[in-house]
């Protein structure tokens, strides 16, 4: 049973408990983002990780911050203003079209959001529709288990079922493990062979 964020909670995406879990300059180096790459935010909010990752990839990459939610990347635009982002590229995207060409993502990021989707199947081959053969795909998400914040437990997704997704999806070296108490991680590569 899927559970969709509050957008009016929106402010609540960025906060001293979020930055104490999952501090998105140390989450993205430790799955490898690195100068150059394109990186793809799906469910991108408010720009949590998309901003960082633009400071990340540098002037030779690029950030695609994709969000159902109009109302949240107008958050990011003014951001990009702000700091004068020109590697950032906002995208309205639907569920399960990511409004991308194929082969476009090097490396595919998706924190928090799989659990608010109701075929697991379809967003993700999705993913593996815009990553580029060989690309990065990584998953963050609640544990399944009772939390002080988060979605509700009935709505949180265990690792292993999608670990098995990824598995009859195209998807090699596929790796996890929890990434602190309330959050465990996904990563695999997309293999188009």
């Amino acid at each position: 049973m899927e559970h969709k964020f509050d957008i009016s909670n929106k402010n609540k995406l960025d906060n001293p408990v979020r930055r104490e879990k999952l501090p998105p300059y140390q989450v993205l180096s430790d799955f490898g983002l690195k100068a150059g790459d394109c990186f793809v935010d799906v469910g991108a909010g408010i720009g949590y990780f998309s901003l960082p990752a633009s400071d990340i990839v540098g002037k030779e990459g690029l950030v695609y911050a994709l969000d159902v939610e109009l109302e949240m990347l107008e958050e990011i635009e003014r951001k990009l203003e702000e700091l004068e982002v020109s590697n950032l590229r906002s995208i309205v995207s639907e569920e399960y079209d990511f409004k991308l060409d194929n082969d476009t993502s090097d490396f595919t990021y998706i924190c928090m959001v799989i659990h608010e989707v109701n075929d697991h199947k379809r967003f993700l081959a999705e993913a593996h529709r815009i990553t580029v053969n060989g690309g990065k795909l990584v998953i963050v998400e609640w544990n399944k288990k009772q939390s002080e914040f988060g979605p509700p437990i009935e709505s949180r997704i265990e690792m292993n079922l999608l670990v098995s997704i990824l598995n009859e999806n195209g998807f090699k070296n596929i790796e996890s493990s929890n990434y602190n108490e309330d959050f465990y991680y996904i990563t695999a590569t997309v293999d188009k062979e």
